[in-house]
């Protein structure tokens, strides 16, 4: 039997309500994990900052631990489509070395960083949400991985270029870890440019000029 084209057109409105909703409830739990940490941020917690019940809560994540890491993996990959955006556009060949660093380290500082840091520690304790948490970490480090060859303008092809991209990385989080009790950005500003120098010795000997994207 057809459907009526009235139900099909109802039907449209109420799955943009229940992807709204699940949205909202992913942005809260990212917020309360940064917030609160892993024991604060219950589940409770989270539907009440997303105006939402428990019990529709979870009808979209059966468990905590499908909420957060749910939560992570949505937050991250809208996060890092931004910076693939942007490294697309026309004004990205304008931004020097150091902005495209700037760029990785703030991958790995902020709201979002706290909150993946929060599941990834609970994950060093908990088998069950390790297993998740390896499968996630492994996909958003290929993402973060692929946005900063981007917003480097880095060919891996050539020899040593992997390595000094995947420092890059090491170096962003490492950064990322020491802003987490006291603000570090002064201190950061300084290494990024610092390293930005050592990228273009080795990825651009000619020049100290604008990133332009391979």
């Amino acid at each position: 039997m057809m459907n009526r084209p009235d139900t099909a057109v109802a039907r449209e409105p109420q799955q943009d309500r229940s992807r709204a909703t699940r949205q909202r409830l992913l942005a809260a739990a990212v917020q309360s994990l940064a917030e609160l940490g892993w024991n604060g941020a219950s589940v409770t917690v989270v539907a009440e900052r997303a105006g939402v019940s428990r019990g529709a809560t979870q009808h979209h994540f059966p468990t905590r631990e499908d909420l957060f890491t749910a939560a992570v993996d949505y937050m991250s990959e809208v996060r890092l489509a931004d910076y693939r955006d942007s490294s697309s556009r026309p004004a990205r060949r304008s931004k020097t070395t150091e902005a495209a660093v700037s760029e990785i380290v703030g991958i790995y500082t902020g709201p979002l960083f706290r909150a993946a840091l929060q599941v990834w520690v609970a994950a060093s304790a908990d088998p069950e949400l390790r297993a998740r948490v390896v499968v996630l970490e492994a996909k958003l480090a290929r993402q973060a991985h692929a946005v900063a060859l981007e917003l480097l303008g880095a060919d891996e092809s050539l020899p040593g270029v992997r390595e000094t991209v995947m420092a890059t990385l090491d170096l962003a989080r490492g950064l990322g870890l020491a802003d987490l009790l006291t603000d570090d950005s002064r201190r950061r500003r300084q290494v990024v440019r610092q390293w930005a120098r050592t990228i273009d010795a080795q990825l651009h000997p000619d020049r100290g000029q604008p990133v332009r994207p391979s």
